[in-house]
């Protein structure tokens, strides 16, 4: 037997990789997370699964403290450690909103407690949870502007509107405020200030969990489906993970089951869904490296930059795309183009003669050599160019870490996404040169 080559090897090379993994330093000695678990305790939760911990990669997170199987219950959370809105109406804010008109929103009601809740300090009861929720965010919305302009442009947009809308919540919201003034010492506009609110709403956006919708008649018709969960909010996000998590009607409590095996001081991660970079940057402020739903989108304008602007037929092709849903979506993955982006462009690729077989193309069929090789001819001009417009921003974003000190953490994530996005480029390029090999 050659050496190296036995079982006795194999086993010391696997104990070697494991113990080179990067580990996590438990946190379960600090104070805030001491204050927390007494808090926990009091509400009739009790866990030895998981501890808290800071990993490199992903931070703060919840480590397990011995072997978990799959199936096996990671955490079962009480109903009475949830916030709710149940949890506000039952509390001071109840009457102020119940006699409010129109109904407040439930994302308002949260939103107003955390403020609310936050602003007591000491006097919280949910100060034990309070103290281990971020001071600070890195959604979109709470990027510096000229940081968010250097985002890719469809990722720019939906920020922009983010902000928008987070800016229209606080202005609509803003009597109803006033309105709780006799609970307050101080003006109510320098505790329910827009940064105030803007925490409180990261908060929820970021944080919570789905909860079947309920409905209350003195709040408004939005879904009431968001719960804030301590402590099993400190679990991270994986892709590549899945898990079952849901409210347990018969033990009224949250629970997470795992469909996944964790070794002791693992880090334990749940799954927020199957979200590209983008979604993950825009939601939850943060990108995940090879993501495997990561992806690059192409725009209208792009995608139609190196087709023949004498094409007579290209506004009727275009409409076609559109009418049947081909417009949008299109994107470049660790596969290479997307079956919709070669989809549509081969019906923009078709010549003046074939042009009556737009259906076939949408039905996947191939029209012609000519007409996949164009396309794919194409798609690699695209794929190209967006490889050279992201080593442009990772110049950019580089040469800005130098001179902006005080953004280094924003700059640092916008970096992530970028790097991540040219990952995908690059074995989409891969893959396109694979499949033109087939046309030479």
């Amino acid at each position: 037997m050659q050496k190296g080559k036995g079982r006795t090897s194999r086993i010391r090379r696997r104990k070697l990789c494991r113990s080179s993994e990067p580990r996590g330093v438990n946190e379960s000695h600090k104070s805030e997370f001491i204050e927390l678990r007494k808090w926990l305790k009091a509400r009739k939760f009790q866990d030895s699964n998981l501890a808290p911990a800071c990993f490199p990669g992903t931070g703060r997170g919840l480590m397990s403290q011995t072997s978990l199987q799959e199936g096996q219950m990671i955490i079962s959370l009480p109903e009475s450690c949830l916030l709710t809105t149940d949890t506000v109406i039952r509390s001071y804010l109840g009457a102020y909103i119940t006699k409010w008109k129109p109904p407040p929103s439930p994302l308002l009601a949260l939103c107003t407690f955390l403020v609310s809740e936050k602003h007591a300090g000491d006097r919280s009861l949910w100060k034990p949870y309070l103290e281990i929720l971020p001071k600070a965010y890195t959604c979109p919305v709470c990027l510096e502007p000229e940081v968010v302009n250097l985002l890719p442009k469809s990722l720019k947009a939906k920020a922009e509107e983010q902000r928008a809308h987070v800016q229209e919540f606080f202005a609509s919201s803003r009597d109803f405020f006033s309105s709780l003034q006799p609970l307050f010492v101080e003006a109510v506009d320098s505790i329910f200030s827009y940064s105030a609110l803007l925490w409180a709403w990261c908060t929820v956006n970021t944080r919570a969990v789905y909860l079947r919708p309920r409905q209350r008649e003195c709040l408004s018709a939005e879904p009431d489906t968001c719960a804030l969960a301590p402590y099993l909010d400190l679990l991270n996000h994986s892709p590549r993970v899945q898990v079952k998590a849901a409210f347990n009607e018969e033990t009224h409590s949250y629970e997470i089951r795992t469909t996944s095996r964790w070794r002791k001081h693992e880090e334990v991660f749940i799954c927020y869904g199957p979200h590209d970079n983008q979604r993950l940057f825009l939601e939850y402020g943060f990108v995940s490296v090879h993501n495997p739903h990561a992806c690059v989108y192409v725009s209208r304008e792009i995608l139609v930059k190196y087709l023949p602007s004498r094409d007579k037929q290209m506004d009727k092709k275009i409409s076609i795309l559109k009418d049947h849903g081909y417009i949008e979506n299109l994107t470049f993955g660790w596969d290479g183009p997307s079956w919709r982006l070669l989809t549509a462009l081969k019906l923009l690729c078709l010549e003046a003669e074939k042009f009556t077989c737009w259906k076939k193309v949408l039905l996947g069929e191939v029209i012609s050599d000519t007409n996949e090789k164009t396309s794919l001819d194409i798609a690699q001009k695209i794929c190209y160019y967006f490889m050279e417009e992201t080593n442009a921003m990772l110049q950019k974003v580089s040469h800005m870490k130098d001179e902006k000190e005080a953004l280094i953490n924003q700059l640092t994530l916008v970096e992530s996404l970028w790097t991540e996005e040219l990952k995908v480029l690059r074995a989409s390029a891969k893959t396109l040169h694979s499949l033109q090999t087939a046309f030479t």
